[in-house]
């Protein structure tokens, strides 16, 4: 009797064990379905009553942000960890972050163009938004690829020691400061050609940070499983009301700054990194000259 209430026990741990390898998947599972939404609002725009479907294509992408956080979170949590989870959750980034905002990039900055610009003018700001979206969705794509080979990269301009960063932006990231654009303008389409432009240089330079290699935060020094974790659960719930009620601004002014701490990273990098060779050569310049030197010019 006893020997049968272990083996149930037993079965009833693996019959637990194997379901708490789905919870991440349901996560992922959001994570698609959201990308998939947006993608369907993104082309119903097309139809009729763009600023309303485009709106809500841009607020999919960023639903499905803390989705894609939290799948990994909670794998780990769980020790759940498998290859078909890692797989699956670079699959669903490279829909819900890659394909989605790309296409969505394309149909609100350049498909709405009225055609009382100068024809010429329109059909080259078209062909090159499609062009430069595409190089979005390849980068992304290629951002996900360079993550999951590369076994603790180090970017080009190493931050604290003992800290981890991303090489080069997120995916998901990029597409939120895409996304929180076009929600910040209530999904309303472009329609001047000078909105047009910088709308373009955004797309294609958020692209260009997906595979660079500097350094961006990864936030996985915030710890969910403190013994006390109530200040940051106060302050983490703060954030969510704040972002909801004020969705526009905030989403927005996030995303850009989390784009522009990459770039100030890099950037104070280089500049130090010059200033300490401008000092070592300045030290150098300013050594006194070798023995041999002496003897020959005595």
């Amino acid at each position: 009797m006893d020997r049968d209430a272990v083996l149930a026990r037993q079965r009833a741990q693996a019959r637990l064990r194997r379901g708490m390898f789905l919870l991440p998947s349901f996560f992922t599972a959001g994570n698609i379905g959201a990308g998939y939404f947006s993608i369907t609002q993104t082309l119903a725009a097309i139809s009729g009553n763009a600023e309303v479907h485009l709106d809500w294509a841009a607020i999919a992408i960023l639903f499905a942000i803390p989705f894609d956080a939290l799948d990994g979170r909670i794998a780990r949590l769980t020790n759940t960890c498998s290859d078909f989870g890692k797989e699956l959750d670079s699959l669903a980034d490279v829909i819900t972050f890659g394909v989605a905002p790309s296409l969505l990039a394309f149909v609100w900055g350049f498909h709405f163009l009225p055609d009382s610009i100068n024809p010429q003018l329109r059909l080259h700001l078209i062909q090159a938004g499609a062009f430069i979206c595409f190089l979005y969705l390849i980068g992304g794509a290629s951002r996900l690829a360079r993550f999951n080979i590369s076994h603790d990269a180090q970017p080009r301009n190493p931050g604290r020691p003992g800290r981890k960063y991303f090489v080069g932006m997120p995916i998901p990231a990029a597409a939120g400061l895409l996304a929180s654009t076009i929600h910040l303008c209530y999904g309303i389409p472009v329609q001047a050609w000078w909105v047009a432009i910088p709308w373009l240089l955004l797309v294609g330079f958020t692209g260009f940070l997906m595979v660079s290699t500097w350094r961006f935060w990864s936030g996985k020094e915030i710890n969910l499983t403190r013994r006390h974790p109530f200040q940051l659960l106060l302050l983490l719930s703060v954030i969510t009301y704040v972002s909801i009620r004020y969705s526009q601004v905030v989403l927005f002014l996030g995303a850009l700054a989390y784009m522009f701490s990459g770039i100030w990273a890099r950037a104070a990098y280089s500049w130090s990194r010059r200033r300490r060779f401008s000092m070592e050569a300045d030290s150098i310049a300013g050594s006194p000259p070798s023995e041999s030197h002496s003897a020959t010019r005595s």
